[in-house]
């Protein structure tokens, strides 16, 4: 297929060597508007051979102990962190974020992902309990599953994907990932680098393309016995259905309406450079970004004269620029989606006191035609308008006033989705109050992203089904028996 010269064209990676589609889908520089890759259409042919690859490989690559699969994950991670700053300025191009973002958050993240699961599978250890009377011994032993589907979302692309191949791998599963066809490049560049980091062929497998064509062949295969998803909640009940017959084990971390409660006590020098990055970061492209911000009547009007004054200072234009703090949304599709929520928060009396159809975005020549926003504060807005229901994934928050605990509890608890709040005050005693009854996988209390990979990841109701991390995701990828001696 004749493709001009100046575009990037992505190949599948299947049983350790890159393998052309039939068709393709064009991928754009979001802060250009321009085509600028070509992405494989792949569908059920596709994922079918990277099945087979990845079933082939199991036998040997289970087989391997923990440690030398670790040594493996180790090696990779060392490649990727090698070539950091190219992998930082294709996540730039791909998803449009900013160049520092890439260069701090995602990049470094994506080779923590490797070398941490390459850490935590040594030290995983089984039960064993003794019954004296009936002279039996019992213990645990656990074994991978097999071929594991991934599916990645387009807002944090290697560093998520990376989140499930990590320890997938470490498990001693072989895999089927599928990267968001929008933002596929730095996948593909971690293809390019694993055989030189020992990874036998067929054990990662990488399809790429559309989640109704390739997204599905992988979610229906009889042979793929567990997926791992994160994405939208739509799309979680579509994976639901579709896998049901087969009763595959599901992990699902889907979206959020993450709320910040603000009490009149806070440390505001604190809490709203925080809040800022929380609203704002990665163009609010974070499952994890706060969406909702309530703040006690008392400080209410101090706090946002400050909050939308520094939300004013943001800079918001070219990615690979090192001094902007807010990139371009992914597409010109999603872009419009945003905007046309803030047209329904201000056609129901919402003010909105900066940012879209507010202030006007001034762009270099090269980005007039890429899909920017700037940092939006919305206040006035009624807990029940769907800018406060909803999932808006952009550069959009909301700020509400409330006046008690108990009232802001059941605000904050008010919505579908439950995966991350944030709570600041200086009282001891109400963080823990106030942490232990919000419907939400995550707290963080006077401060925000502070992770421990260690600990569960994921979200209560709509937010998604099972949790990440070093314990959660080796009990998901691995089966567990239990063995009876008697002697």
């Amino acid at each position: 297929m004749a493709q001009s010269k100046a575009l990037l064209v992505l190949e599948n990676f299947i049983g350790g060597k890159f393998v052309p589609c039939s068709s393709y889908i064009d991928s754009y520089n979001p802060s250009t508007g321009d085509v600028y890759c070509k992405v494989p259409d792949s569908g059920k042919e596709e994922v079918e051979a990277a099945v087979k690859a990845a079933k082939d490989a199991f036998p040997i690559w289970s087989s391997k102990s923990p440690l030398e699969r670790s040594q493996i994950l180790n090696k990779l991670a060392d490649l990727i962190e090698h070539d950091l700053e190219a992998f930082a300025q294709a996540e730039s191009k791909d998803q449009g974020k900013t160049i520092t973002f890439a260069r701090t958050v995602d990049i470094p993240r994506a080779v923590y992902n490797f070398r941490f699961f390459a850490s935590s599978i040594l030290h995983h250890v089984t039960e064993c309990t003794e019954m004296a009377t009936m002279g039996c011994v019992h213990y645990t032993s656990r074994a991978p599953v097999g071929v594991a589907g991934l599916i990645s979302p387009w807002n944090l692309p290697l560093y998520l994907l990376t989140w499930k191949i990590a320890p997938a791998i470490a498990c001693g599963n072989t895999v089927v990932a599928k990267p968001s066809e929008m933002t596929s490049v730095t996948a593909w560049m971690m293809c390019k680098l694993l055989e030189k980091a020992g990874v036998p062929p067929g054990v990662v497998n990488v399809v790429f393309g559309r989640g109704a064509k390739a997204g599905e062949a992988l979610v229906c295969h009889p042979d793929v016995p567990l997926i791992s998803f994160t994405g939208s909640t739509l799309t979680a009940q579509q994976i639901m259905e579709k896998s049901a017959p087969h009763c595959k084990r599901l992990s699902l971390e889907l979206g959020g309406k993450n709320p910040a409660i603000i009490f009149d006590d806070a440390d505001l020098s604190q809490c709203i450079p925080t809040t800022l990055r929380s609203s704002f970061a990665n163009q609010g492209e974070i499952c994890l970004c706060t969406s909702r911000i309530f703040v006690q009547r008392g400080i209410y009007s101090e706090f946002l004269k400050r909050f939308v004054a520094e939300a004013k200072k943001w800079k918001t234009g070219n990615p690979s620029d090192p001094t902007v703090d807010v990139g371009a949304l992914i597409s010109k599709e999603h872009l419009e989606k945003v905007r046309n929520y803030v047209k329904k928060a201000q056609a129901e009396g919402a003010r909105v006191l900066c940012g879209e159809g507010v202030d006007s975005l001034t762009l270099p020549p090269g980005n007039q035609k890429g899909y920017f926003m700037l940092p939006t504060v919305i206040a006035e807005v009624k807990d029940e308008s769907r800018c406060m229901q909803d999932e808006i994934f952009g550069p959009v928050t909301c700020v509400v006033a409330f006046d008690t605990e108990e009232e802001v509890i059941k605000r904050a608890n008010g919505v579908k989705y439950g995966l991350a709040a944030t709570v600041w005050s200086s009282n001891v005693g109400r963080v823990h109050r106030v942490a232990h009854r919000l419907q939400s996988g995550l707290v963080w209390t006077n401060c925000w992203l502070v992770r421990d990979l260690n600990l569960p990841f994921g979200g209560m109701k709509a937010s998604g089904i099972g949790r990440e991390g070093a314990k959660d995701s080796y009990e998901f990828f691995t089966e567990v028996k239990t063995i009876t001696i008697k002697h």
